[in-house]
């Protein structure tokens, strides 16, 4: 489908990753493993991803240290830090650096979060869409602001994360280069790639996945192994800013006022009952209206296309082949994390607009989450839902939306 030749496998981190390549077959997929002397920077979480990621990197001739960052502010809300979930992982990440012998150092990215990532999602959930505030952080923050207090030496210094995905390596024959693509992890269940589907290229070249190739089992086991303070350590789940806190449209509601509208039975046009607002509701209507129909199987809650906006290429440049074409780039598809991949059909609206048709209809292609296409396991790039149509008339006006 695209014009590149994948490189062959070149040498990996000692012991789990040279196993890793000369026992497993992936075909031509290349292990990443900085050279010797570079500087690599960790970005480390206090879980136990990150911690087994920094511990394998240890065992590397390189420069290493770690970073922590700290992305909400409690004092925002109770100008205290008390009961500061970041406060724990940052002692976690203290711990594990200690046990490594590698120096670490917090960055308050507070400031940044709030401008790039929280306000803009909470002006979308105000607003009755469904945004994917997990997918910008990455973009714009772990690999956007972070990336840019780093040391900048392109050919000489790294950023290691936890997350379970691939960097794999590959020449642009129309470009004549060599490019990085990102990958599923092995672990399927765990692959975080749907999350890094819009990172830019620039900043995928500077980063190493090590625990891209472990299954989660392999992780918590090499955890145990090393003796890691997080070995133990349960995952966590949900978007960092409500942390424990409770429901999330709780959460909401301390940052949005209170916007009363209907339920309307579709079939009926009747008000059924009134809601608070649009952002406790997955998919809503400008108009603050929130349509029920009977049932978890009517035809409304399923879409055949789709639009999406602001869509971008990892390789911005060098789009796919078929991608312009009347018969349009088949590809893998999902929309959310998690959900079995399906097949589809990606076409150019305009410089930053596609359709997306799907082999098979979908359930809750919901506004403003991130839909996201693979050729296989290569990550292509991302964009973000506008609407879901009912049939393929995505072309002419936009009919039939679901």
């Amino acid at each position: 489908m695209a014009h590149f030749l994948k490189l062959k496998p070149t040498s990996c981190l000692k012991e789990y990753f040279k196993a890793w390549c000369s026992n497993r077959s992936y075909g031509t997929l290349a292990c990443q493993s900085p050279v010797k002397g570079a500087k690599v920077v960790v970005g480390m979480s206090g879980g136990v991803d990150s911690s087994v990621a920094a511990r394998l990197l240890a065992e590397q001739d390189i420069d290493l240290s770690a970073v922590f960052m700290r992305n909400w502010d409690t004092r925002d809300e109770s100008g205290t830090d008390e009961g500061c979930e970041w406060k724990k992982d940052w002692e976690d990440v203290q711990r594990v650096c200690r046990v490594l012998d590698i120096p670490c150092r917090l960055i308050d990215l507070s400031r940044e979060y709030w401008l790039r990532v929280f306000e803009p999602s909470l002006r979308l959930w105000e607003s009755g869409v469904t945004p994917n505030p997990d997918v910008w952080c990455n973009r714009e923050i772990k690999f956007g602001a972070l990336l840019d207090r780093l040391p900048s030496d392109l050919e000489n210094s790294l950023f290691a994360t936890g997350h379970y995905a691939r960097r794999v390596g590959a020449f642009d024959r129309v470009l004549q280069k060599p490019r990085p693509q990102l990958h599923r992890a092995i672990d399927r269940v765990k692959d975080q790639s749907f999350y890094l589907s819009s990172i830019r290229e620039p900043a995928l070249s500077r980063t190493l996945f090590p625990i891209g190739h472990l299954q989660k089992s392999e992780v918590r086991e090499l955890a145990r192994k090393y003796q890691l303070p997080t070995a133990e350590r349960q995952e966590s789940m949900g978007l960092c800013f409500v942390g424990e806190r409770g429901r999330f449209n709780k959460f909401l509601g301390d940052y949005i006022q209170p916007k009363p509208g209907p339920f309307i039975a579709l079939e009926t046009g009747k008000i059924v009952a009134q809601h608070d607002g649009l952002w406790n509701y997955t998919i809503g209507e400008k108009k603050n209206a929130i349509y029920v129909v009977p049932g978890t199987d009517h035809p409304a809650l399923w879409c055949t296309s789709l639009i999406a906006t602001g869509w971008n290429w990892i390789w911005a440049d060098s789009p796919p082949n078929n991608f312009k074409s009347l018969d349009g780039l088949r590809a893998r598809v999902m929309f959310r994390h998690r959900m079995l991949d399906v097949a589809g059909t990606i076409r150019r609206l305009s410089d930053h607009d596609v359709s997306i048709v799907f082999d098979e209809r979908q359930k809750a292609v919901a506004p403003g989450q991130v839909v996201a296409v693979w050729d296989g396991d290569w990550c292509l790039g991302c964009g973000t839902i506008v609407e879901g149509f009912q049939d393929e008339a995505i072309h002419s006006g936009f009919a039939g939306s679901c």
